[in-house]
């Protein structure tokens, strides 16, 4: 492609800015990005309380995030954050050792049961899944992979693979088909609590894509990156980094698509502003109405039939953070983990809730609740807060003030029956039609890492 294209790119998050990045590096300089907000960073939102910066979006990394460490490289930046732990509590707010023999006798054989299937599935996923973690799941529906290596070098592979289509499957029934049921206790952890669904509802290929096994080891062992000015900072550097900076507050009105030209029509310009290419790694479609406005592309867009059926399918989760004050003596010694709160039927609790400073009490706690399951009655957010609170005041550290509260679209997503049918592949199909290129959370995963490799593999493949 032409060096001098211009490209317009929608979203100012860890993908669009990546996106930029990579396009540089590339040499492709006339690029402008787009951010609705009045910030950057997407999901990684890192406020500032008494002097010190917390997390309301993502807050951490593992050294298997190549991307991410792409980024820092870009930006002579590294992981200086504080070193986390946790603990963890049952509904009861009693706290407990789920994992530890000594503390679990009666559950011994569970235990012992479940390290055998721990090894199991890391040599399965190895070889009868050969390819399950490559970036994205384009051709996973076809059974066969093509992409490139989760490793620093990122090489490219593919192959043929029937197996992988059982990435389609809800990851419970993946994990009963292969005799591995109790590896979800591990998983669940770093994916349920973190917002991505039930194990029931979400195909497998997301949460393996998502948790591979080394990235899986890593949380388990607490082999984690965090950064002192929160995950925000590493794409507010990014941003200062990059030749174009990302345009804030930017109110997109109308995108058409005509001529080989993409015309951006944008609030108080008299006349749209036109590109050769545009990247769209915001919303593709938003399934109601949100009181924040956001909307997805195919509102804004003069989207074709093929491009309003396959976005339609498009789901996302109800995951809401609260950032909380507690008084001093009800300040938790560390993060905590509420398993029993992680499945449907505690629909809109407290799942996880965390301390990020240990030297000081005179900071916030962060909450974390899913409220929406496929087949169950959406836990309107007033309710779902209300239930949070409580809680809290049953884990004995109860809130004595509320200082910041998000519902974020999280997490887009199909289910199982279009995962099967194709649907990613048909997406990548488009790629480059209309004069348009689609990337963000819903075409690999919606963690920080998993969205920027994807921009990373998208300039790689098609400019």
């Amino acid at each position: 492609m032409d060096k001098n294209v211009k490209i317009c790119i929608i979203g100012g998050g860890p993908a669009g800015l990546s996106a930029g990045m990579y396009l540089e590096k590339k040499g492709y300089t006339n690029y402008t990005i787009l951010e609705r907000n009045d910030r950057v960073g997407g999901k990684c939102w890192s406020p500032t309380y008494n002097g010190r910066r917390y997390e309301m979006g993502a807050i951490m990394g593992v050294p298997s995030y190549y991307a991410v460490h792409d980024v820092e490289e870009f930006c002579g930046i590294t992981h200086d954050g504080p070193k986390l732990n946790r603990n963890y509590k049952n509904a009861q707010g009693k706290v407990i050792e789920p994992f530890e023999p000594k503390k679990n006798i009666l559950k011994i054989p569970r235990l012992l049961k479940m390290k055998k299937q721990l090894k199991v599935f890391g040599e399965l996923l190895e070889t009868k899944y050969k390819g399950y973690d490559i970036n994205g799941h384009r051709g996973v529906a076809e059974g066969r992979y093509d992409g490139f290596a989760v490793t620093p070098e990122r090489e490219p592979v593919s192959g043929v693979n029937p197996n992988l289509k059982d990435l389609a499957l809800p990851f419970s029934e993946f994990c009963k088909k292969n005799g591995v049921e109790l590896v979800q206790d591990i998983w669940i952890g770093p994916y349920t609590s973190f917002g991505y669904g039930y194990f029931d509802e979400i195909p497998a290929g997301y949460v393996v894509k998502y948790l591979d096994f080394q990235t899986t080891m890593n949380f388990v062992k607490v082999n984690l990156w965090t950064w002192k000015e929160g995950t925000q900072w590493i794409w507010e550097q990014l941003n200062d980094h990059l030749k174009n900076p990302a345009r804030l507050g930017v109110a997109i009105e109308k995108v058409e698509r005509k001529d080989g030209k993409v015309c951006v029509y944008i609030a108080g310009e008299a006349e749209p502003e036109v590109y050769d290419k545009i990247i769209v790694t915001a919303p593709l479609h938003i399934p109601d109405k949100r009181a924040d406005g956001q909307k997805g592309m195919d509102e804004y867009f003069d989207v074709r039939d093929d491009e309003k059926q396959l976005f339609s399918k498009i789901d996302y989760e109800r995951y809401d953070v609260l950032a909380v004050e507690t008084k001093p003596e009800d300040h938790p010694e560390i993060s905590y983990y509420v398993f029993d709160n992680m499945v449907k039927e505690r629909l809109g609790h407290l799942m996880v809730y965390y301390r990020r400073w240990k030297d000081e009490v005179n900071q916030v706690i962060t909450t974390y609740s899913l409220r929406k399951h496929k087949d169950m009655k959406e836990v309107p957010y007033e309710d779902c807060k209300k239930m949070v609170l409580d809680d809290l005041k049953t884990m004995k550290n109860p809130a004595s003030n509320v200082v910041n509260e998000w519902s974020v679209y999280y997490f887009p997503h199909v289910f199982s029956e279009d995962y099967a049918a194709g649907w990613y592949d048909k997406v990548e199909a488009m790629q480059g039609k209309y004069d348009t290129f689609y990337a963000g959370e819903v075409m690999s995963f919606g963690d920080m890492d998993e969205t920027a490799e994807y921009s990373r593999e998208l300039v790689e493949r098609f400019f």
